[in-house]
Formats: C-alpha cells, sequence, structure tokens
C-alpha cells in the first residue's frame, strides 16, 4: 500500500494545504534551479544533445532556458535537466545527497509552457514532485547510493511523474501507474561522475518521468506496487530499505525545507573542504606549506578522490584540486572548475600538498584541515557546518547574487531581474509566457 498511499497524501494535498514557509522555500528553489540551467545553457554537451533536434525532426514546443532555440517537450525537459546539472551547482538535500530540482523543475516548466498554466498550479506541482522523490529517497538512502546508484536520478524520476501528473490532472489510478512506469526507467550509475554523462542523469530522469505521466494519462498500465513490490523498486535497487519514510508525518513535516543551496560549483561533501582551505589560504602564503591535511568522512575520499583530474568535470570531484584552487584563489565557482584550470601549472603543483585522510567519526560536514609549514608551525581550522548548509544556510542576498552572476553574462542585467521578479511572484502569474520569454539568450 506504500505507493497508493503515496498517491493518496499527493492527490489530497492542495496548495493551500501548503505552509507558507513550505511554498518560500520552493520559489527558492526554482530561481537556485534556473540560474544554474541558464548558466551552463552553452556548455558543449548541451550543443551536442540539442544537436538531435535535427536529428529527429523535434517539434518547438517548449524553450531551451539561456538559449533562442524550441524544441518538443520531451528534448526540452531532457535538456533543461541536464544543463542545471553541469555545473555541479545545484540545489542538495543533504541527508540523502540527493539533488531534488534537477529532474522536476524541467518538467513543470516544459508543461507550463506548452499548455499555458498558470504560475500556482506549477509552483504546487513542483514541491509536491520534490517532496516525493525525496521521501523515496529518505527510504533507499544510503543502500540504494552505496550500490554506485545516482540518487538524484534513480528517486527524481519519480517526483518528475508526480509533478507532470498533477499538472496533467491524473485520477489516483493513472497517478499510480505514471509511478510505475517512472519506476521501470529508475536509472543513473554513479560511474559517471565526472563526466558528461552525470548531468545527462536528472535531465533523463524528468524526460522519463514525464513520459511515464503522459502514457499514464493516456492509460497505459503499470504495476500498482512499484515502490513495495517484491520485485519493485526498493527490493531489486537497495539492499537495506525502509518504505515507512515515504509516507510518514505527511503534511506535517517537509523534506523540501531540507533543501541546501551551493555556494561553490562542485560536490556538496567538498565543501566543507572549501571553506577551510580558503581560511587558510588567507593566514599564510603558498610558498609556506609544506602540506595541508584534511581529516574528512570516508565519503570524501569515495567520491572526490580523483588525484590528477584531467578536465573541468572532473576537477569537480577532486578534493585535491577544489582543496588547491580554494586556498591559491580563495574560491570554488565555476571558473575554477574551467579545463584550463586543471592544467595551470600552479595548480598542478600545489595539488600534490592536499593530502586528505579518512575518518569514520568525522560527519559528512565536518573537516578538520591542518596547515603544515616548512618553518615547523601547524595551523588548524576546524568546520563544523560548511557554507551552505541547513545551519550555515545562503541568505537571500547570497542566492540573487548567485544568481546575477550566474545569469548576466547570457541573458542580460534586464531580463535576468525580471525573471527574479517572476519567479518570486510565480503564485500571481495566470500564465508563465512572460517569465520564460526572460529566459531567453540575450542578442549580442
Amino acid at each position: 500500500m506504500v505507493t497508493k498511499t503515496l498517491v493518496e497524501n499527493i492527490l489530497k494535498t492542495s496548495i493551500k494545504e501548503i505552509p507558507e514557509d513550505v511554498r518560500q522555500h520552493g520559489k527558492k528553489s526554482l530561481l537556485n534551479w534556473m540560474g544554474v540551467a541558464i548558466g551552463a545553457s552553452s556548455h558543449p554537451s548541451v550543443d551536442m544533445v540539442l544537436a538531435l533536434k535535427e536529428d529527429t525532426q523535434s517539434a518547438e514546443q517548449v524553450s531551451i532556458f539561456g538559449r533562442t532555440e524550441k524544441v518538443d517537450l520531451l528534448l526540452g525537459s531532457l535538456i533543461n535537466g541536464m544543463s542545471s546539472h553541469i555545473f555541479d551547482y545545484d540545489d542538495t538535500h543533504l541527508d540523502t545527497i540527493h539533488h531534488p530540482s534537477g529532474p522536476v523543475a524541467p518538467v513543470v516548466f516544459a508543461l507550463a509552457e506548452k499548455m499555458d498554466l498558470p504560475g500556482e498550479k506549477v509552483l504546487h506541482a513542483f514541491i509536491l514532485g520534490c517532496e516525493a522523490e525525496l521521501r523515496i529517497a529518505n527510504a533507499v538512502y544510503p543502500s540504494h547510493y552505496q550500490l554506485g546508484y545516482h540518487i538524484t536520478s534513480s528517486t527524481g524520476v519519480f517526483g518528475a511523474a508526480v509533478a507532470a501528473g498533477i499538472l496533467l490532472e491524473l485520477s489516483e489510478e493513472q497517478m499510480i501507474w505514471a509511478l510505475g512506469i517512472a519506476g521501470t526507467q529508475s536509472f543513473g550509475l554513479r560511474e559517471m561522475f565526472g563526466t558528461m554523462t552525470k548531468p545527462f542523469h536528472p535531465g533523463k530522469a524528468a524526460q522519463n518521468g514525464l513520459m511515464a505521466a503522459l502514457l499514464a494519462k493516456r492509460n497505459f498500465t503499470s504495476s500498482t506496487e512499484v515502490l513495495e513490490a517484491k520485485r519493485g523498486f526498493a527490493n531489486v535497487l537497495a539492499p537495506e530499505h525502509d518504505l515507512s519514510k515515504v509516507n510518514v508525518h505527511w503534511g506535517e513535516q517537509w523534506e523540501l525545507l531540507k533543501n541546501a543551496f551551493k555556494p561553490y560549483a562542485c560536490g556538496i561533501v567538498l565543501h566543507p573542504s572549501i571553506d577551510a582551505c580558503i581560511a587558510l589560504g588567507k593566514q599564510v602564503k603558498a610558498e609556506e606549506v609544506e602540506r595541508i591535511e584534511l581529516v574528512v568522512h570516508p565519503y570524501v575520499l569515495e567520491l572526490t578522490g580523483k588525484s590528477a583530474p584531467p578536465t573541468g568535470l572532473a576537477g569537480k570531484f577532486s578534493i585535491y584540486h577544489t582543496g588547491a584552487v580554494a586556498f591559491l584563489e580563495g574560491d570554488a565557482g565555476e571558473g575554477q572548475y574551467a579545463d584550463s584550470k586543471v592544467k595551470d601549472p600552479a595548480i598542478v603543483d600545489f595539488r600534490t600538498k592536499i593530502k586528505p585522510r579518512v575518518d569514520e567519526t568525522v560527519k559528512e560536514e565536518r573537516v578538520i584541515a591542518t596547515a603544515f609549514l616548512k618553518d615547523g608551525r601547524e595551523i588548524e581550522h576546524i568546520v563544523k557546518n560548511a557554507t551552505g548548509s541547513i545551519e550555515n544556510p545562503m541568505t537571500d542576498e547570497d542566492l540573487v547574487r548567485k544568481f546575477k552572476k550566474l545569469t548576466y553574462p547570457i541573458i542580460g542585467a534586464e531580463q535576468a531581474n525580471g525573471l527574479i521578479d517572476a519567479i518570486n511572484e510565480i503564485q500571481q502569474l495566470d500564465s508563465l509566457t512572460s517569465l520564460i520569454a526572460f529566459t531567453k539568450a540575450a542578442k549580442q
């Protein structure tokens, strides 16, 4: 009954029953997502996937944010979902290392544009889609993740299907089928981290979830117990799981409120080390350093142990490169992960001085950093909660600055500022036509 109960909970929850703080956090999530999607819209991997438009003779139905092209509903969801994850700068549910907006936001904006839907419906579908996928992620984490699945994609497909199902006004039976169709398309391997295929995952989850809902709308049947069945999602893909977490305290406890925003353009597990290396870089000069020891949680080295990343994308999964640029440049924004940075001789030399050490007693959100200097001195810096965590969040002003930095070069200041206002006022918009118009690439 887990799947059926989840659908019942979703369909009985109106926008008015969603608390104001959750709605506000939903809008922050949309703003952050739109910024990173536009910011990466000219990446070569986007060009590659967009080239499929000609191969497939894709209809011009929905917009690609940060560009001028339009494609069909499914390809648009794929591309916008992918671009939002390219910089690894999107939101993160820290309990599960899940990026909730990536699979869901592309779907709600695509359907809103094609069907000319009001903003309140879009926000409603987005919030409940995210809530559903995060609760499913809670139920299977960490064993599902440890098995090698990219949880953003593998559980995100459910969130995309839920959001699409709400906007398509599926019946209870159809929504259950949509989850079944989505669940059988659950995929995403962590082996792909550091390549173009990693951001492809949330985009494909968006596309697959949307297709699931579109098919269910036509009464395409599926399992009615995709989550709990003996050969269903949890039993097949998570050796250890607790499906009670899917529906517990529905409407009282909101997982979306645990969604955090990144100040740095890489995996959240690196953020404590970045804070620490930036702090150490302000105290000593590079030539004084013999080595910097970073005592971290085991996940950090498992996910970011690439000692010699060949590309900027791979650099996002290197504690060595990240620690070096954070110390030397005082930041870890998208600019610090350009291909040229991972090949910069000064950075390449300094990353040999970054010495991570695993300690199972160190929590994921902490790091104990020590700079051992050539003159024998030792300088320690401990980070208990990294910038961008729930305990030490980015402010609204920080989020706006991040959004502007990502979008101004692509859509221009006037459009970017208009987009900020439109997202903040999304519940009052009868149509998203004007909002989507702001996302177009500015004429050069």
